[in-house]
């Protein structure tokens, strides 16, 4: 039996590379997950809004990791054209807001936005950092786009977002992904496998009691 109250808290950031890589994987751990056990997904964010470009030696240093995630996630790949495509900015707080934003009109939309903002990142070249992309992903997502833009960047969307951040910092989560197992009163750190769900599942259950 799981115990009362017990959940699985997921930390992330859509515009976190490897939370991309780690999609696949937490899907599986998802479905194999014990019966009864609560799983919460919870925005850490990244870097605030900013509309300056990013650093030249940031920009080397995330194009390195995205051919490192590549090497050690099998399966993984990156469009790599957005580093010539897009102007990048080390900006992931509104694609936050974007997710909350998505998961206001529609619960199912949080994992979909996330989703969505990952594979224009990634897959597509688009720069998520731009509010005219995050429209056009609510608009794709047949989200209602004057309700949506209206709500991206709301005060109510950004307290949410400081909420869940703060919230994170309190998991004691300081990069992502991240995965907290709360059972009662404690918290469990669960360590991260980015090729198989089957280590995190055994850890899960004999801290859970299954």
């Amino acid at each position: 039996m799981v115990r009362a109250q017990a959940q699985l808290v997921y930390v992330h950031d859509p515009m976190c590379s490897w939370c991309y890589a780690f999609g696949p994987v937490l899907t599986q751990l998802q479905e194999q997950l014990p019966p009864g056990l609560l799983f919460r997904r919870l925005l850490g964010g990244l870097a605030r809004t900013t509309d300056q470009p990013m650093p030249s030696d940031l920009r080397e240093q995330l194009a390195a990791t995205w051919l490192r995630i590549e090497q050690v996630v099998p399966g993984t790949q990156f469009n790599h054209d957005f580093w010539t495509r897009c102007r990048p900015r080390r900006s992931t707080w509104l694609a936050c807001q974007a997710v909350i934003a998505a998961r206001s009109l529609n619960p199912a939309a949080d994992k979909l936005m996330t989703e969505a903002i990952q594979r224009a990142y990634y897959r597509q070249a688009r720069n998520p950092s731009d509010r005219e992309v995050l429209v056009e992903l609510a608009v794709e997502l047949h989200l209602p786009m004057e309700r949506f833009s209206a709500r991206l960047d709301a005060p109510g969307t950004r307290h949410a977002l400081e909420s869940e951040m703060q919230e994170a910092r309190s998991l004691g989560v300081d990069s992502y992904p991240a995965l907290v197992l709360l059972t009662g009163k404690s918290r469990w750190p669960i360590a991260i496998d980015y090729r198989d769900p089957e280590p995190m599942l055994e850890t899960i259950q004999q801290l859970i009691g299954d």
